[in-house]
This record gives C-alpha cells, structure tokens and sequence, in this order.
C-alpha cells in the first residue's frame, strides 16, 4: 500500500537536471518565449547517481542559473524568423514508408551512443529510433488534412516544452502520419511537482494490532483449521504478479527540491508508462496552436480535425508463444490477458493493483465496484435460488394450486370478446404452479431482504472505498480546477466575471439564461417520457387486440394458450421498441445536454449521465410498471367491462393471476437486454478490428502486418467510447434496478445478474486489453453521479416492492382468507388447511344472459354440461346477480383493500427504519483503516524528522571533508 502526505517545504520547486546533457544546451539556447510572470526563478540542482541508479547525494550549485519562470498554463510561441527556417513538420520530403525521420535535435547523438542498447527495444515498436526514449504518447493526422499550419504551431511549441518528437508514416497508408512524443527526466520531474503526482517516499512500516488472549487464541484455531482446508481457488497466484513498489510504500507529491527522499532506483522507471502519458496530455492540453485566447489545447484540434486520433500505446502484445509459468509475463498487458481478461480466470479475483497501474483509478474504481457488486449478488442469488427452490417444495402441499387444478367443475367467463370460448378452471393447472414458484410464503421476506440487502451493498461499498481510496492515495486528492468548456467559451465570451478561486476573468452565464434553458431542457425530458407512455400505450392497444386474435387462431396450441402468446409477443415487441428508442434518447439527450451549456466537462456529463439514465430507465420499466400495477385492474366486470376508445375491451388477467404475466416481462427483457449488451460491447469491436485485420491481410499479407509497430497495431484498434465509462455503469445501473425494484416477483433476477455479471467481468477485461486503444489513465475518487442514482433506486425499490406484493401478487387476499374468513377464522392460524376454499371466495358470479351484445361469446358452453351455461365465473369480490345490488362490491372486499394499504404502510416504514438503522450502525470508515491513518499520520511526523536530520548530517559530513565551514549551523 501507498501512503500520501505532503513534504515540508515542497512548495519551493527546484527544477532538476542531471549533468550537462543535450537538451539542456539546447533548452538553454532557445529564442525567448512567453511565459506566465507570477511564478519565481528557479535554480539548477546538478545530482550524481551511483552506477545502480539511485541517487547518492544532491547539493545545490554555488551559483544559481537563472531560467524562465515555470507556469502551469504554458504560452509559447515562436517568431517568424524561426517558422521560415525550420522546415516545415508536414513536409512529405521528411518521411518515407516506413522509416522513421526524428525531429529532435538530438537524434544524431542518440543514434552515435547505440552500443548497449537492448536489439528488442529498436524493434518492439515501444521506442524511439535510438532504443532508448520511450514513446508517452501518439498523435496521428493525414498529410491530406488542411490544417497544417495549426499543426506546425502546436509541433514547435510541444518541442519549446522540452518534449521530444519522432514522426513516420504509415506503412498501410501513406497519408496517415505518426507523431511520436516521449518527455525527458527533465520535464517529467517539472511537470509531476507542477501537477502533484504522488510517488514512493519511504518503505511502509508494519505494526501489530492489539489483540487480547482470547481473541489470539481463536484466530490460532481457525489458522489451524484453515491448514486442513486447500488453498483458496479464487486468490491469483502472487508470484505471477509483479512487485509494484508504490503499493508497499509511502507516497508523498513529488518534489525536485526534495528528490533525495524519493526511492529513485532507475530515472527510466520512475514514473511508470500511465504515468508518463498523463503528464505529457497534461502538457498537450495547455499548449497553444494559434493566436488567441482560446486557442489552445489538444481537445480542439481532435475537435476540429487537425488531428485524426490520440492516444498512449499498449504495452507491447497481450499475447506470447511463450508459456507465462515458465518464461513469465511479457509485458503488464500480457500479464492482465492472462491472470484478468482471460476466460480461465473467470473464477479470480481481479488484480486490481495492476489495472490501477495499467488504466488509472477511474477505471480500476470501475472495476472494483463491479467486482464488489458481483461479489454481493452471491448471498442475494443463494436466498432468491432458495425462495424458488422452497416453491418447487411445497408446491404439492399448496392448497390453493390443488384446488384450481381440481376445479373442474367451475367455469370461468371468456377473457376477450365473441372469439374467447369459456374454459374450466382446471385448465388453468399449470398456470397457477408456475404462479406458486414465485408467489409463496416466502417472497415477503424475500423482499424485505432485497430492501436490506441494496443498503448494505451501499453502505459496504463506501467502506471499501474508503480501503482502496486510502490504498491508490485518493484521500487527499481534490480535483483540479476544470477548465471552461469551449462551446461555453464562444457562447459566453462577451460577458464576463472575476473566478473566485483562480481570480482571472472568465465567461459569465446570467441566472435568467440558466433558468431558461434548464425549463426549456426539463420539458424536452417530460416530452420524451411522454413518447414513452405512448409508446406503453401502443403495447396496451397490442395486447387488447391480439388476445382475440389469437383466441381464433388456428392452431389449437395457440388458442389454448392465447394470453401467454399474446404477453411473449408483446414484450419481444416492446424489447425491439425499447432498442430504437435508445438511439433516439441519445441524440435527445446530446441535444438538451448541449441546449443547457454546462459550464465545465463534469457538469456536462453528469447533466448527460441523469438524462441518459432518466431516459433507458423509463424506456426499460414502463412496460413493467403497467404490467405490475395496472393490467387488470380496471377492466370493470362481465356486462359492464371498461373498453379503450369505447372499443377495445381492457386485458384481464389470466384466471391464475397477473403475477406470471410480470414474471415473463422481467425474465425476457432481462435475458434479451443483457444478451444484446454483451453482443455490442464484444462483438461489436471484434467484427470492427477484423474487418481492419482483413483489409490490411489482404493488401500487404500476413507476414507484412505482423512486423507492423506498435503503434500501427494500435491505431488500428477501436478508440474508447466518446462517454468513457459511461455505457458501462449504465448498463450495470439498469441492471441493479432490475435486480432490486421488482424482485418480489421474480426471486431468480440476482440469479441471472451474477450469471451476468460473471461474464460482463471477463467480457469487459477483454475488451480493455486487446480489442480497445490503451486508454488514458485519470484519476477519480469515487463512481461519481451514479452513486445517488444506486441510492434512489434503493428506495424505489422498497416502494415498488410494497406495492407488488400488496396488489400484484395474492398474498394478501390469502392472509385476509385464512385469518378473517377460512376455516381457521379467529383461531390464529394461517397454514394450508387454513386456505380450503379460498378459490371459490376469491370468484364472483356471473348471470350469462347479462352479457353485452359485443362480448356474448360464439359458444354457449354446451360442450361442457350439454346444455347452455346459466352462470360462469370471474375473479372478483362481488355481490351475485340477484343480490340487492347487483355486481356490488362485497365486505370482503374492503377488508382485502384495508389490508393492502395497511401492508404498504406497515412494510415501507418497517423497511425503512431497518435501512436507516444499519446505514446509521455502518460507518463509512473501517476502525482499522482509521486507526492505520491517525497512526502513519504519526509516523510521517517522525520520519520527516529523521529524513531532514540526515540529510543535514551528511552534507555537515561532507563541508568538512571539503574544507569549507560555516558559522551557526545546525545541527
């Protein structure tokens, strides 16, 4: 683990050069150049390393050497002459098909001191010409392109900043030319002070907790029995994994006046390849390319299309012919192929410490969340298998099955007009024991456990958080003041206003144009939540057409089962819906997200990331909802059923009940959703770079592109998503919803996501290490927006969750029966003798002749008994028709309704009570991981100490060695 702390005295920046090397003769012979005023001089520190690499002293030259003042925001341009002298960058006389043509000064000496340089470093694509500069970063554009000039201006001031360039063209298509870009010890150390970047300090130092007698006895115990038990499949082998020294240490900001604290064993390696890329897009991003205030950046110029991509390279093959148990790793691309993204290692926990060092802490946080979710759907998929399984048990034993597969004898009213015969309820057998499955004794404390299960997930995952924020060094870390987006810039640049926190003038939005434009954007949101509900409706009318249609359809299967065709078809037809909307929301989003004119990046993704999610999540679950708490409950009764358009008579649920027709709906989208995402994330890239490999084969051979740099592999890779990480916290969001919002109905929803999630692990591995660009490593702290999002689903859930075992499901007209009017009525009890006779309470009667003219069926029902049925029945509480009022609802039906606005209220506050004790009971801050950071903050103090006392010792040392003495020193 790395700890981070500020050094005393680190605020004084001393720029660092080792010896008198080239590209300081040649930094120190530039033409001047614009720089920001308020930072002070700084002084040349000359180091002498030992032959191992790690640095034996440091002393300030007797004389400083005054340079330019270092700014953070760079402006840099060079004059005429020089534009006229230096040849031109874009100069096709400079390049030729595969070869490579330097742009630094230096080159030719580099190319002289080739005698020791490794074969493999000129020829694995990852270096410059000389086989010793690594290559940070690659710019790629087409001579073709128009914007030349904008280039040559960037090109000189990224050579002003000390940044060395290589370019060459590609060896698949000549128009496309390669910018190589590595940044010297020089710049990295300027550049890490400027930008805080933490690294290793001290060796972390270990300490014993305090335990009492007892306690050590057991753990002596189980640390026996552990011994009997084999070695834990899932831990990832650690000798196949890499000693990261920052782990095992302390960090602190790096500092050049302080670089005798650092442990600096080889420069080269210091910062690690994620590291050096970020520094040098930090470079990029504050670099001018034209006259102007804003006119700087590299965003911009991939913006206007003076260049076609940038990215930091891979490194090397993810792939070896050599066995990693025996000849080891190749690269730490090879190593996350084989012990992360391999399907082999689906069982594994992932090396999250690699993936932090390879991609950076936003998506290593990414994955760390994913991996902790998956982790926590195992005790949730156990207990929903279980509710299931408990329902396979006593579905012998339920009454209430028994008695509707006995029913032959009662009669059931058709559900859809003319073409719907009557039918026996008997026939509804197998209906009723798949309805069993899911609605049992068990679902209530299924649901409350849901409930429960989503706080503590929450309450866990910010806990460890906390670990891994205090492990990656993401305590202390703030970020950086953003920088104003440039459509908010060109929108706003008229008026402007004093930034309270950098003090510099900036574009100004008045509240009046916010206010507007956030009204204007909530009711493009409303308008498209309510195409949506159109959408829904669309569905309804569907199903209430078809129901018929398939009642005289041909086929007897078809017929017999008309309700189930018609709720399997419409969903596959909402899922299809579902997917076209989804482009649609995209681009509205764009639209309204762009309309807003957010003022910094963040802002404008989180205002993108709440429209996006309020968009799919409407698009997902409306259907549900409808299915859940409307279908069926406002159809009327025989004889005076509710019609759509005084037309179309409203669907009835199926004798059995509604709950199977929810069932389908989750079950389906489910499987389907997450099929059609994994086919996209994978597949979709996989077909892209074959398409790419096939071309390429077919033009130059397979020999050809396999000696193709680094670079080129790259390039032909797909680019990361233009969102980031966004689709995929999307999609694991919607999948939580699922998981948690209707789990009373469906208890196999966590099954299904840790199934899931299983693969979405390896597939999302796999398509970070070989199918995508290496993207660039950021930092973040947290998961972002979507933690309030997981959050407001929690609580939905426990409201939709109340709601469908109350109305949805018969729990509670099965409690009302057994304890107000079964057999057991006023003893107390509720078990299955208690429920003899429900069915026939839960059906009214109805008078045939009472039918509408538009809903008499085509039969009379005489292949029943014979003769014309007199009565049929229907799933109600109502009175008979000869009572005083006729179809009138009865006192058992009120009884039924009390008792479901009881439940509903009695099981949210239950709920919620049992949520807010345990996120109270939790504290986001393990004791432990509190008590390590008060303790290190301890230990820093003394080390510091120690630190500056021996270094003041041994340069004491080493003045009277020299001969020279000075008066009132210390110590």
């Amino acid at each position: 683990m790395c700890r981070s702390f500020s050094i005393h005295g680190a605020e004084k920046r001393v720029q660092i050069y080792q010896g008198k090397s080239t590209a300081t003769h040649r930094l120190s012979q530039r033409p001047s150049v614009v720089r920001h005023s308020s930072f002070p001089q700084v002084r040349s520190v000359k180091m002498e390393a030992s032959s191992s690499g790690s640095i034996t002293s440091a002393a300030l030259v007797g004389k400083p050497i005054t340079h330019q003042p270092v700014a953070k925001d760079v402006n840099i341009f060079f004059d005429e002459l020089e534009g006229i002298t230096s040849p031109s960058k874009d100069d096709d006389s400079l390049l030729h098909q595969g070869n490579l043509t330097s742009t630094s000064n230096n080159t030719s000496r580099l190319e002289a001191v080739g005698e020791g340089i490794p074969e493999k470093n000129k020829t694995s694509g990852l270096y410059f010409r000389d086989g010793k500069s690594r290559i940070d970063y690659i710019l790629v554009y087409r001579k073709s392109n128009p914007q030349a000039e904008k280039r040559e201006v960037f090109e000189r001031n990224i050579r002003a900043e000390g940044l060395q360039m290589e370019k060459e063209s590609s060896l698949s298509n000549s128009d496309i030319i390669f910018v190589k870009l590595h940044a010297p010890w020089e710049v990295l150390g300027k550049y890490a002070e400027l930008m805080n970047v933490r690294m290793p300090f001290r060796r972390k130092i270990y300490y014993l907790h305090r335990r009492y007698k007892f306690l050590n006895r057991i753990e002596k115990q189980l640390s026996r029995f552990r011994g009997w038990l084999p070695r834990k499949p899932m831990r990832l082998d650690k000798e196949r994994l890499p000693d990261l020294e920052e782990n095992d240490c302390y960090t602190a900001p790096f500092s050049q006046q302080r670089i005798h604290h650092f442990i600096i064993h080889n420069k080269d390696t210091f910062f690690n390849n994620a590291t050096r890329s970020r520094i040098v897009h930090h470079i990029l991003q504050r670099v001018k390319y034209e006259e102007g205030k804003n006119k700087i950046g590299l965003n911009r110029l991939l913006t206007n299309g003076s260049y076609e991509a940038a990215f930091p390279l891979h490194e090397g093959s993810y792939r070896s012919k050599k066995s990693i148990r025996t000849h080891g790793a190749e690269n730490h691309r090879h190593l996350l192929y084989e012990c992360w993204a391999s399907w082999g290692a689906w069982y594994k926990y992932q090396p999250l410490d690699l993936v932090r060092r390879y991609f950076g802490e936003k998506i290593g946080l990414y994955f760390a969340w994913l991996g902790w979710y998956t982790g926590m759907l195992f005790p949730a998929a156990f207990i929903g298998l279980f509710v299931f399984l408990y329902g396979v048990a006593t579905l012998n034993h339920c009454q209430v099955s028994k008695e509707v597969c006995q029913a032959t004898e009662i009669i059931m009213c058709p559900i859809c007009d003319k073409y719907c015969p009557f039918m026996r309820l008997s026939d509804s057998c197998v209906y009723a024991k798949v309805t069993h499955l899911f609605d049992n004794g068990a679902t209530v404390f299924f649901a409350v456990f849901m409930a429960v299960w989503a706080t503590v997930f929450l309450e866990f995952w910010k806990r460890r958080r906390a670990v891994i924020a205090y492990d990656w060094d993401l305590i202390d870390w703030e970020e950086e003041e953003e920088e104003i987006r440039p459509q908010f810039e060109a929108k706003y640049s008229k008026k402007e206003r004093m930034n309270p926190i950098s003090g510099k003038p900036e574009p100004y939005q008045a509240f009046a144009d916010k206010c507007s434009r956030i009204i204007v954007s909530a009711s493009g949101i409303f308008f498209m939540i309510c195409v949506v509900i159109a959408a829904v409706f669309g569905i309804v009318v569907y199903r209430v057409v078809t129901v018929s249609t398939f009642a005289a359809f041909k086929w007897a299967l078809i017929r017999n089962n008309s309700q189930v065709a018609t709720t399997g078809t419409a969903v596959c037809i909402n899922f299809c819906i579902i997917m076209l909307l989804n482009v649609l929301y995209e681009k509205v989003a764009l639209f309204l997200t762009n309309l807003e004119q957010p003022r910094t990046e963040s802002e404008w993704e989180n205002s993108f990331t709440l429209k996006m999610f309020l968009f799919q999540f409407v698009n997902l679950n409306s259907s549900t909802f409808y299915i859940a708490f409307f279908l069926g409950r406002f159809t009327g009764h025989p004889g005076a059923y509710l019609r759509l358009i005084n037309r179309w008579r409203l669907e009835e649920c199926h004798p059995s009940g509604c709950l199977i027709d929810l069932c389908m709906q989750m079950g389906i989208i489910m499987v389907l959703k997450q099929t059609w995402n994994n086919f996209m994330e994978l597949g979709y890239p996989l077909i892209q770079n074959w398409w790419t490999r096939r071309k390429v084969r077919q033009e130059y051979g397979s020999q050809r592109k396999a000696n193709f740099p680094q670079w080129e592999k790259d390039y032909n890779l797909q680019p990361m998503n233009a969102y980031g990480l966004f689709d995929e916290y999307l999609e694991m969001i919607l999948q939580f919803g699922f998981t948690t919002i209707f789990v009373a109905a469906f208890p196999l929803a966590p099954l299904l996501a840790l199934l899931n999630n299983i693969i979405e692990i390896r597939l999302d591995a796999y398509k970070f290490v070989t199918q995508w660009r290496r993207p660039l490593a950021s930092r973040a702290k947290d998961i972002g927006i979507w933690y309030g999002i997981l959050e407001g689903i929690g609580v939905l859930s426990v409201i939709t969750n109340a709601f469908v075992i109350a109305v949805t499901s018969d729990f509670i007209p099965r409690l009302v029966y057994a304890y107000k009017y079964g057999p057991c009525a006023g003893q107390g009890e509720a078990g299955q003798k208690c429920m003899v006779g429900y069915v026939n309470a839960s059906l009214s009667v109805f008078l045939v002749s009472d039918f509408e003219r538009r809903s008499e069926p085509s039969s009379n029902g005489t292949e029943f008994s014979g003769a014309a049925l007199k009565y049929c029945r229907y799933r109600d509480y109502r009175d008979p028709p000869h009572a005083p009022v006729p179809y009138g609802y009865t006192l058992q039906f009120w009884h039924v309704l009390a008792a479901r606005l009881a439940f509903i209220i009695v099981f949210e506050h239950l709920v919620f009570c049992i949520k807010h004790l345990i996120s109270y009971l939790i504290p986001d801050l393990p004791k432990d991981l509190r008590d390590r950071m008060r303790r290190e903050k301890y230990l820093i103090q003394e080390m510091m100490y120690e630190a500056e006392l021996e270094r003041l010792q041994k340069e004491r040392k080493e003045r009277k060695k020299n001969g020279k003495s000075y008066h009132n020193e210390w110590p």
